[in-house]
């Protein structure tokens, strides 16, 4: 950023790029542009997982690199895409409404240097710790059969990431604030391509291959925070670090931060109690895991973090402003927009579950038996993706008002219904003898969410932050009626585990996205049918 005399906060080009993310259209528009930026780096994180199924498979390698990628993506979206992006875009919001461009330009330069600062020391004290750190969230490795090694020797790699990314996410922050949402969108694309590149190219080239994927997350993370660096200077909003620990700003960030490195992360915490529990059962249970989640979160990362991502800059703009009728309206229609989308893509992993396994992952190190293993993990987990979308919609609403401590109660309550189910389920699948006891953890994990999502909801009506519209039985009426009509018309095109695994990779391919059109035809045409029109989901404008 650059001085200026300008005491309304703001240059004719910040309004500009502010203003139009103001109106439903322009948020909608916003939604769009991250959607889509987060589709291409959803499709690229589809690839690398095809690429580490075909060359690594469900091995002891993967779960070691997964252990170790785990500590530092989990404090990552603690950080940097949970409470840190939390606790800043709102003050940032508030800072650039209600103070001169001077007072935001030195806010930004303080939370900079100060948090650069000790994301520094945590990074240190990470990469010397590596192997109290693995044996902490993986206990189950410690034994003689060399994953304990191999992932605190990763860690070494993986975690300065969490020092790269959770600057990359500050970058990212100041650019949504300023409207620019789609470079922080993209950027994600950027580890794709890298860890595709390292297990392609560099892992044949060593003599310990695992260890080109550990690598590849260190020079991703370079790569990340340097794409973003000229889109600041474009916007004049490149910090200029300076420790100031003792600024109101950074203060307020902290404080919002602190409980929201909780509340704001339940679910990385549920995935993180899971990992645990699955590094305690046989080899290739984690990694089965892995697989598993990372098609669940391809709808909930394409629209449902999308949306999360342009609303919580628009909901602090409407809490600064004491618009609690327009606050309550963009919860509102976010809620029904998740209902949409999520529904059908629920029940779409439950029943394509193995046609969407055998297609994606089947070959090489991938076994048949890997094939059916993460397809009883993923229906489990598709049970949980409405409240997992609810929960990135509704959290923000707390987010917004400064209110943190709330979500930590709701994530606690959260956190020991999925321990207890997660005990009870895995356990009880192990007593039997059951090939599939990792499917128990991930069901765990999708009940905590929707009690998670619940809980929140049940708060914000108790306390009338959110005004439900007219229209919602009917609306999820709709909703039911057009999912039955899309499962009827799946019926004909569904073929058994063994005819997947016998088809070649084109008729797979070619009948997977066969089903998927006709499913998303016919479910938005009987939407059609019974009434409901785009008209219908328009943001209210107040």
């Amino acid at each position: 950023m650059t001085a200026t005399n300008d005491n309304s906060g703001r240059d004719s080009e910040d309004v500009a790029s502010s203003g139009a993310d103001r109106s439903g259209s322009g948020l909608l528009a916003s939604t769009s542009v991250v959607g889509g930026m987060t589709l291409l780096s959803r499709v690229l994180g589809l690839v690398r997982d095809v690429v580490f199924a075909r060359f690594f498979g469900a091995s002891l390698i993967m779960d070691a690199f997964l252990v170790a990628n785990r500590i530092p993506n989990m404090l990552r979206r603690f950080f940097a895409e949970g409470a840190f992006s939390q606790g800043f875009v709102p003050v940032m919001a508030r800072y650039r409404e209600q103070h001169s461009h001077e007072e935001a330009r030195e806010f930004v330069d303080s939370v900079a240097g100060t948090f650069g600062v000790i994301l520094f020391v945590i990074t240190l004290i990470g990469v010397i710790a590596a192997p109290v750190l693995v044996a902490i969230v993986a206990p189950g490795f410690i034994g003689d059969d060399g994953r304990f090694d191999v992932a605190a020797l990763m860690l070494r790699f993986t975690f300065p990431y969490l020092f790269f990314v959770s600057l990359t996410a500050f970058a990212g922050g100041i650019l949504n604030t300023y409207g620019r949402f789609a470079v922080p969108a993209f950027t994600p694309v950027l580890l794709n391509i890298v860890l595709i590149s390292c297990a392609i190219w560099l892992a044949p080239r060593l003599e310990e291959p695992g260890m080109a994927l550990a690598y590849g997350v260190f020079i991703a993370g370079v790569v990340q925070l340097g794409f973003q660096v000229p889109f600041l200077m474009a916007i004049r909003a490149l910090p200029r670090p300076s420790w100031r620990p003792a600024h109101q700003g950074v203060k307020r960030v902290a404080r919002l931060m602190l409980p929201a490195i909780f509340g704001s992360s339940v679910a990385q915490i549920n995935v993180l109690l899971g990992g645990i529990l699955a590094s305690m059962l046989s080899v290739g249970k984690i990694s089965l895991l892995y697989y598993s989640d990372r098609l669940m979160e391809f709808p909930l990362g394409v629209f449902g973090i999308a949306l999360a991502t342009v609303t919580l800059p628009y909901l602090s703009r409407q809490a600064a402003n004491s618009a609690s009728e327009a606050f309550s309206d963009a919860i509102d229609w976010s809620m029904r927009l998740v209902t949409l989308i999520a529904v059908p893509s629920a029940v779409g992993l439950i029943i394509l579950a193995e046609p969407l396994v055998t297609t994606i992952f089947y070959g090489g190190a991938f076994s048949s038996e890997d094939v059916r293993l993460t397809a009883l993990a993923l229906q489990a987990f598709a049970l949980g993706l409405v409240g997992f979308s609810f929960v990135k919609i509704l959290a923000p609403a707390f987010f917004a008002r400064e209110d943190t401590k709330t979500p930590v109660k709701i994530g606690l309550i959260a956190l020991a219904v999925n321990f207890v189910l997660s005990v009870i389920f895995a356990w009880s699948l192990v007593s039997i003898d059951h090939p599939a006891p990792h499917a128990g953890l991930a069901l765990a994990i999708s009940i905590a969410a929707l009690v998670n999502a619940f809980l929140l909801y049940r708060i914000l009506r108790r306390d009338q932050v959110l005004q439900l519209a007219g229209g919602w039985l009917k609306y999820l009426l709709q909703v039911a009626a057009a999912n039955v009509v899309m499962l009827v018309a799946l019926s004909p095109l569904l073929r058994s585990l063994q005819w997947w695994l016998d088809a070649t990779i084109g008729s797979r391919v070619s009948w997977l996205l066969l089903s998927v059109a006709v499913a998303a035809a016919v479910y938005f045409a009987a939407l059609l049918l019974v009434g409901l029109r785009p008209s219908h989901l328009k943001l209210k404008q107040s």
